[in-house]
């Protein structure tokens, strides 16, 4: 009898050689890597849960008010509806005391934000594009937007950098 490959190492294989590969969410949903599905936050921050972060899972992010707003990104042909959390009502909830955010990818690209931004913009972590939840497939789970149309400063490289997709974690300084 042959024996079949390890499921881990095919999946890796499929992912690093850019196959297509379908993943119905109920299989995310039980996914052995449930930080994937979450986001932490730590850092200068009043209220903490364990080792000094507090950790989101979409459950508790949903929880929260939604923002939705469509804007044109320099990503997308035509104009996206995005919507989750206000990144404002996040810091809030954690009673955030840093003047910057670092932005962290599942990658481990990490971009700087500054608080005031949040306060200044109505910006989200989007936890939905076009009504859909988000995949890291299609930049999720948490992606950091601006609402680009809102303003005009916003539609420059400034503010297109500090959005951020595939976000893991937030460290406020």
């Amino acid at each position: 009898m042959k024996k079949l490959p390890n499921r881990r190492l095919f999946l890796g294989a499929t992912l690093l050689t850019g196959a297509a590969l379908t993943w119905p969410l109920a299989a995310l949903a039980q996914d052995a890597r449930p930080s994937r599905l979450q986001l932490t936050v730590s850092g200068k921050i009043g209220v903490t849960q364990q080792d000094g972060r507090v950790v989101f899972d979409r459950t508790k992010l949903e929880a929260l008010p939604q923002k939705t707003f469509t804007t044109q990104t320099p990503w997308d042909d035509k104009p996206t509806r995005f919507s989750g959390p206000l990144l404002r009502d996040i810091l809030t909830a954690v009673q955030a005391q840093g003047t910057q955010i670092k932005a962290i990818a599942l990658n481990d690209y990490k971009v700087t934000i500054p608080v005031a931004d949040s306060q200044k913009y109505d910006m989200v972590l989007a936890l939905r594009m076009n009504g859909d939840l988000m995949s890291i497939r299609t930049k999720g789970p948490f992606f950091i937007v601006y609402p680009f149309d809102s303003a005009p400063e916003l539609r420059s490289s400034t503010y297109y950098s500090r959005s951020i997709w595939q976000l893991k974690a937030i460290e406020v300084e």
